[in-house]
């Protein structure tokens, strides 16, 4: 069990928002066996990277023209992302479309199953195999997933489904890292917090 002053103290946050989240963090680690410290810092580590310090349950796709060049360089050129600056819902429809129970651009299934949850769920089918796995239709609902059980209970999940545990018994970071992101997206954010998580539930 962690504390609400040692979510705090390894997020650099206000009490009162630790306060709020640390009982759904403490349900959804206990019921997928993250029970010992180097567990619970390693997935507080990515917790907190995913949701900017337990600020953020929904994906930001906010993007500028330059953003979206250099971040999803793939899916958008010089000619065609002007008109896509600065609109998210679009953006998502676009980025996510065709891939993994997704329906094209037209279909709306990229807004609709965007990141959520304190670790960015994604994608039709990750919503559909987190709400049979946590006894609910996130197809149909895909916004219980930004209320603070849901967003713990599918990270933790997640977490769990992706072998993440015997990652963090044996200290590996790196991996983890690319479970979860596909990538190794702020990995230096993500060890510094799981450096100290390490230390605070020492």
């Amino acid at each position: 069990m962690i504390t609400a002053q040692q979510l705090s103290d390894i997020f650099g946050i206000q009490f009162a928002r630790a306060q709020q989240w640390v009982d759904s963090l403490n349900k959804a680690m206990a019921r997928y066996d993250i029970n010992t410290p180097k567990r619970e810092a390693a997935f507080l580590a990515q917790v907190g990277h995913e949701s900017a310090m337990l600020s953020r349950v929904s994906e930001n796709l906010n993007y500028s023209y330059s953003g979206l060049l250099s971040i999803f360089p793939k899916h958008f050129s010089e000619d065609d992302a002007k008109p896509f600056a600065r609109k998210p819902e679009a953006i998502a429809c676009r980025v996510y479309a065709n891939r993994f129970g997704n329906g094209n651009e037209a279909s709306g299934d990229g807004w609709k199953y965007r990141g959520r949850g304190l670790i960015q769920i994604t994608f039709h089918n990750n919503y559909a195999a987190a709400g049979n796995a946590l006894g609910i239709d996130l197809v149909k609902n895909p916004d219980l997933l930004t209320t603070r059980d849901y967003a713990a209970l599918s990270a933790a999940w997640y977490w769990d489904s992706h072998g993440c545990n015997a990652m963090a018994d044996a200290g590996d970071i790196h991996g983890i890292t690319h479970a979860i992101n596909g990538g190794f997206n702020g990995l230096d954010e993500r060890v510094a917090l799981n450096e100290k998580a390490s230390t605070v539930l020492a």
